[in-house]
């Protein structure tokens, strides 16, 4: 109602002398020429999705088998199909604007290494994207430069940033196909500890995953085997001519890290991606992420200078890090034991929260004012990621998906970002038989579901709602909270940014039927609000509004 009040507003200026008869089809016509309200977008509010490329939507199933990585292989653990084409249709589908997404993360997509390893869990190959091979080229079983080009023009189309998921800790592990890099790049022990910052940084994680020598300095030549697969590929020369560039602007040392940060922000430089999230971030010394800052920052400004009339708005390069285990209640700092970090002094904006699962059953005004409170205060200026389940944390809230009402509501209404990992949303199982590991967490996307399951559309249908009215209002997960009633449960977000003012109240667990919602002292006698979630406009009368329908929740805004 309140999107045609503004129409009709504006018919006269659209009409002129038309007869009145055609007044109905114009109407249609200027409705969808009605600019929308521009809503600024804030990172620290952000609706992002995160998918495994390889588990989401096969977009090209002609792209499945490459390298001859043939082999049988555990459940789950080898590729599916899934791909950046994929991804892409579901953008251009409307998919996740519908879903109030507007930004995606999905796995890393460089060229993966080519064997299958057994670690005693079966064979497995790099369908995570997590094992390089080489990092200038994109995994042909995910796609080509040019889908992943294509990808980010199609989401900056839709206003949906994209976060490349990079990796600088490590290559991939060491198969016949896959020869170790050098000494000089890599350790290939000891194996972490966790106890300490040394036994945290200068280690391998696990068995065969070599660790790139991240803390040194000293120069190093390219591996032999990376420089014959470049020359057998018919491009040597560029490549070497680009780190040559490289180098003497920048003045680095050719040290490992400076090379792999040379390969991650060449897809910033080229291609305008809007972010990186941070995989394995306490395992590398920190200096390293302020130097891969440095240059993403420098590749996006040289991005955008080059295609002023493709920028999306004024926000810098954003960084959000994977500090395994870090959680909101720490603040800015995290304890290795014998040492303290600031991982936000060193590039980041942001740190994957691992603790809403743990406050997610605690009650909503309970969860809200402790977010609410830490951003405000010792996170000031900076933000968090919240997550409830995700494809490596093997302790996931409701893991058997029986609350995903309950677990939209908190995701997506805690202050702060939120991840929506991908089937949140469809309730996709988490516990598949026959799997180890967090294979379990990484099945395909169940499209049949959305496509055939009245339960899951009506699922679907809450995250909907949910996720577009937090894309609409930045007050839900970047503005201030405040209670406004403790029964039936009311509470309002503010945020104002410049001349931007954002303006919500919610009413959770509210009863069914006619219901009383408390705005006293927030919205005035005789203000106009619509209820996005059962589509009701209201009128503010004696500090309240009336609502009359079978739902727990109201989304309330002001009727512009």
């Amino acid at each position: 109602m309140k999107k045609l009040l503004v129409v009709l507003s504006l018919l006269p200026l659209f009409l002129g002398c038309k007869e009145v008869k055609k007044k109905q089809q114009t109407t249609q016509v200027v409705k969808e020429e009605v600019p929308k309200k521009e809503v600024p977008f804030v990172w620290e509010g952000a609706n992002i999705y995160f998918l495994l490329t390889d588990r989401f939507n096969n977009g090209n199933p002609e792209n499945d088998v490459n390298f001859e990585r043939t082999e049988e292989t555990a459940v789950l653990r080898g590729f599916e199909g899934g791909d950046i084409q994929g991804i892409t249709q579901k953008i251009e589908e409307g998919y996740f604007t519908d879903l109030g997404i507007n930004a995606i993360w999905f796995t890393p997509v460089v060229e993966q290494i080519h064997g299958a390893t057994d670690e005693g869990t079966g064979k497995t190959y790099g369908y995570h994207g997590y094992w390089a091979k080489d990092w200038t080229s994109i995994d042909p079983n995910f796609g080509t430069r040019k889908d992943l080009e294509k990808l980010v023009k199609t989401a900056h189309n839709k206003g949906i940033r994209v976060l490349l998921d990079v990796v600088l800790n490590h290559t991939g592990p060491v198969t016949e196909k896959d020869p170790v890099w050098p000494d000089s790049w890599v350790r290939t022990g000891p194996k972490c500890e966790f106890t300490t910052y040394e036994n945290t940084t200068a280690c391998t994680l696990v068995e065969n995953l070599p660790d790139i020598l991240t803390e040194s300095n000293e120069a190093v030549e390219l591996p032999d085997a990376l420089l014959a697969k470049w020359k057998d590929e018919g491009r040597l020369s560029k490549e070497l001519d680009e780190l040559q560039l490289f180098f003497e602007r920048t003045g680095y040392p050719r040290a490992p890290r400076y090379y792999v940060i040379k390969w991650l922000t060449d897809y910033i430089n080229d291609l305008g991606v809007d972010g990186f999230r941070v995989d394995t971030v306490k395992h590398v010394n920190e200096n390293a992420w302020a130097d891969l800052h440095k240059e993403a920052e420098y590749a996006f400004e040289t991005w955008k200078k080059k295609h002023q009339d493709k920028i999306l708005d004024d926000n810098p390069f954003y960084m959000v890090g994977e500090v395994y285990n870090y959680g909101i209640s720490g603040g800015r700092e995290f304890n290795f034991g014998d040492k303290k970090v600031d991982f936000f002094d060193y590039g980041f904006k942001s740190l994957i929260n691992f603790e809403l699962k743990n406050d997610a059953d605690k009650s909503y005004e309970d969860i809200f004012k402790k977010y609410n409170k830490l951003l405000q205060t010792k996170l000031k200026g900076k933000s968090v990621l919240n997550y409830l389940t995700s494809h490596d944390d093997g302790a996931p809230y409701d893991k058997e998906r029986s609350k995903p009402y309950r677990t939209a509501n908190v995701l997506l209404l805690t202050p702060g970002a939120s991840q929506v990992y991908y089937g949140d949303e469809t309730s996709r199982s988490l516990v598949i038989e026959g799997t180890q590991g967090d294979a379990t967490l990484r099945s395909f996307m169940n499209w049949e579901d959305l496509d055939s399951l009245p339960e899951t559309q009506k699922i679907h249908k809450h995250w909907q709602k949910l996720g577009q009215f937090r894309a609409n209002h930045p007050a839900i997960g970047a503005g201030k909270h405040k209670r406004l009633a403790k029964s039936p449960y009311v509470f309002s977000r503010t945020y104002v940014q410049g001349e931007y003012r954002d303006k919500v109240v919610v009413g959770l667990d509210l009863p069914k039927g006619k219901k009383s919602l408390w705005v006293k002292g927030f919205f005035g006698d005789g203000t106009k609000l619509y209820d996005t979630y059962s589509e009701t406009e209201v009128t503010v009368a004696n500090g309240k509004v009336i609502l009359e329908n079978n739902f727990d929740i109201a989304l309330l805004e002001l009727v512009e």
